[in-house]
């Protein structure tokens, strides 16, 4: 039985191991960015849609992608040389999660609500979220992606594309920022489709939890998630190990 947490204060969540089958582990609670950052260290996650109460998960098994993992089309290759003219760090994250937002509710219900917007603005305002800028050859936001960090740990949450490939242009300029910082994992939150092509696998909420914490604990470079331009160094060279999709 998914456990209610107080709102008016700083929640206690449950053990991982007493969430339902489906990942539902607590309702309720609150958005303040103590509250995120107490959630994502114990691999915890919000996800709920307008008109529900706060629902927060942590399914079994999780999926994740190790950026060394990410598999490379020859399409994406071509689309990293010839489509995009920047791809930003850090540089426009309130501008890439409201794309997320909007892209979503044109597709159906969004669980990137106005609340979970202004929560995610201000825990990047914090030093805790990321966001990766995909600007196309007339400097146009093409897509882009969001998520969380804590020390060398990696939480995705949304992606967005208005140009062919571009989300996927984020994902691999942000994989291959993390190689070069040794940030070795991204949580991906729950299987899909689109994710499994791109190289993302499960693994048990068992060892999800251990190397989540671990990793938590682990302090990465300064320099890390400083605004920045990624695609001068990003699109030159692909990380050896990326796996292109001639290799399956």
């Amino acid at each position: 039985m998914p456990v209610w947490l107080a709102s008016h204060k700083r929640p206690r969540f449950p053990e991982a191991a007493t969430a339902q089958r489906d990942g539902l582990l607590a309702l309720g609670g609150n958005l303040e960015p103590q509250t995120l950052l107490d959630a994502y260290r114990r691999g915890v996650f919000p996800w709920y849609e307008d008109g529900q109460p706060l629902l927060w998960w942590c399914p079994d098994p999780r999926t994740v992608l190790e950026p060394d993992e990410l598999r490379v089309s020859r399409s994406l290759r071509k689309s990293l040389r010839s489509k995009f003219r920047r791809i930003g760090l850090n540089r426009a994250f309130a501008h890439v999660i409201h794309a997320c937002a909007q892209a979503r509710k044109c597709a159906a219900k969004t669980w990137i609500t106005a609340p979970m917007e202004r929560a995610y603005v201000a825990l990047h305002q914090a030093g805790f979220a990321y966001s990766v800028e995909v600007y196309d050859r007339d400097d146009e936001l093409a897509g882009g992606l969001y998520g969380v960090h804590i020390g060398c740990m990696v939480f995705g949450e949304s992606m967005f594309s208005r140009r062919t490939d571009a989300s996927k242009a984020a994902l691999f300029c942000l994989c291959a920022h993390m190689r070069r910082y040794a940030l070795p994992l991204i949580d991906c939150q729950v299987e899909s489709p689109h994710l499994r092509s791109l190289g993302a696998r499960p693994m048990a909420r068992t060892v999800f939890l251990e190397r989540c914490a671990r990793l938590c604990d682990q302090t990465p470079a300064r320099d890390a998630w400083r605004p920045r331009w990624l695609k001068d160094t990003a699109t030159t060279e692909a990380p050896r190990r990326m796996r292109s999709r001639s290799d399956h």
